[in-house]
């Protein structure tokens, strides 16, 4: 597979990920992943269900650290220094990466909080005036402020409705400024109204922060990712500038899953 740069090669790479392959016991689920993602812009993971492409993505903020018999090989590097090293402490790796899951997952709590609490945790915003003001931002980032903003202290953010909540858990991902967005399906779950939300999100946001979105909307992936991989059988078969691969795609099983042959 050959990987491919932005037309105006720009951007430096924020992570480099080399030959990484993980196993769930004895099943493998990732067989030697490489790709670099750069700090600004959006790479979309594609490919059929159980590919691999959920795995990869909670590879680059350690989220199989718990999980029981995962073993994991080769390399993952954030901004050149190994992730896994054991100088790196997991909970303040993870504060430089926002994360966002198929199903909306609000805390049960007010919708400040909901905003605030990361925040708070990692003393990104001092209480007050400037969390405010924090809380405020990624809310207006999320399109939800005006949404919300007269029940931000009485309204639980579980009170919401569906595609209000995965704006909402959008802006608590943001509430702690992170380099990266993991966008695991993020309007899977959503309406179309919601949904349309998300994405022009995603094409503010990219000018300025790194975005990962999985996602079995093809034209989804056309309207808002730069760049997109094709996973197939734990393999990623394909990278490359989203107008090529979907134009002219490379691999032939990339190819058969564009053309709706298998999904």
């Amino acid at each position: 597979m050959k990987a491919e740069r932005p037309a105006a090669a720009v951007d430096t790479s924020l992570i480099e990920v080399r030959d990484l392959s993980l196993w769930y016991g004895e099943k493998q689920a990732l067989d030697r992943v490489s790709f670099d993602l750069y700090r600004t812009g959006c790479l979309a993971f594609i490919g059929p269900s159980g590919c691999g492409k959920t795995t990869a993505l909670k590879c680059l903020n350690r989220m199989h650290d718990e999980v029981r018999d995962v073993r994991i090989t080769g390399s993952i590097r954030l901004e050149g220094h190994d992730i896994h090293a054991r100088s790196v402490d997991p909970p303040l790796l993870r504060r430089r990466f926002g994360w966002v899951a198929q199903k909306p997952n609000p805390f049960t709590s007010t919708i400040y909080e909901n905003v605030a609490y990361g925040a708070r945790l990692h003393g990104v915003a001092r209480p007050g005036a400037e969390l405010d003001a924090l809380v405020r931002h990624c809310l207006e980032e999320a399109d939800l402020w005006d949404e919300v903003k007269d029940r931000l202290h009485r309204m639980h953010g579980t009170e919401l409705s569906g595609g209000q909540q995965q704006r909402l858990c959008i802006a608590r991902a943001l509430s702690t400024q992170p380099d990266v967005l993991l966008m695991d399906e993020p309007t899977g779950s959503i309406d179309p109204i919601s949904t349309g939300h998300v994405e022009d999100l995603i094409l503010r946001l990219k000018a300025r922060m790194a975005i990962i979105v999985v996602t079995h909307a093809m034209e989804q992936a056309k309207r808002v990712a730069d760049r997109t991989a094709f996973f197939h059988l734990g393999r990623l078969r394909e990278l490359g500038r989203t107008a090529r691969v979907f134009s002219n795609p490379h691999d032939p099983a990339c190819a058969a899953f564009i053309a709706g042959k298998y999904g």
